[in-house]
């Protein structure tokens, strides 16, 4: 679990295509302290550091990683955002973010907005219909709030310490960002969801709210 604070930009110095999936290096631009085995999100994906020697951590991402992520368009160069998970007794300073990006959006525009900066997305329907204005959103790893909705494009503030501190001013239209939607509102979705088209897990969550309900209007 991670919250979307990131603590350092690395650059990713090899990207080699394999058979099913890519091999990536990453430099960090500041000791994370990694081990062999640990978890690190870079730009929000969670991945599994298989080799760390000083500052450069390597890492194997799978189809699926690929497939869901903007990691097929980066290339040697490209910066990432970099944050360790959430210690037990860390403090939560943005909002959950598991690591496991939904999608990917599009960079509407970038546009400078004094202090800081507007950044415009655009999502596929089905991120967008998980997004709610002042509700959190993680965009390439960053815990952001959405300041306005329209359509298929939602607008986010940034303060000039988001800017100087993550790849998000390196972004421009046309670039892929990677995308997660706050877990409440993918739990929340899937309660909604018709009760034939629900899991098992889900019918309980289904049952469970609705018990509780009942006895809070006792």
């Amino acid at each position: 679990m991670f919250t979307g604070i990131i603590e350092a930009v690395g650059k990713i110095s090899s990207v080699k295509k394999l058979k099913n999936g890519l091999q990536l290096t990453v430099d960090c631009n500041r000791s994370l302290k990694l081990r062999k085995g640990d978890s690190l999100a870079v730009d929000g994906v969670c991945l599994t550091c298989e080799q760390t020697k000083q500052r450069h951590v390597q890492f194997t991402l799978s189809t699926e990683t690929v497939s869901r992520s903007r990691f097929a368009a980066l290339r040697q160069g490209s910066r990432v955002n970099l944050e360790r998970p959430l210690p037990a007794k860390g403090r939560l300073g943005g909002h959950f973010v598991q690591g496991h990006v939904d999608g990917i959006a599009t960079v509407a525009a970038l546009e400078e907005d004094p202090p800081g900066w507007i950044l415009s997305v655009d999502l596929p329907q089905q991120l967008v219909d998980l997004c709610v204005e002042k509700g959190s959103i993680s965009v390439n790893g960053v815990s952001l709030t959405v300041a306005g909705i329209r359509g298929n494009r939602i607008w986010i503030a940034l303060i000039p310490y988001t800017w100087e501190h993550t790849n998000l001013c390196d972004l421009r239209p046309g670039d892929p960002v990677n995308i997660e939607n706050d877990i409440l509102a993918k739990y929340v979705m899937n309660l909604l969801r018709p009760a034939e088209g629900r899991t098992a897990g889900e019918e309980f969550l289904w049952n469970f709210v609705k018990e509780g309900e009942s006895v809070a209007n006792e």
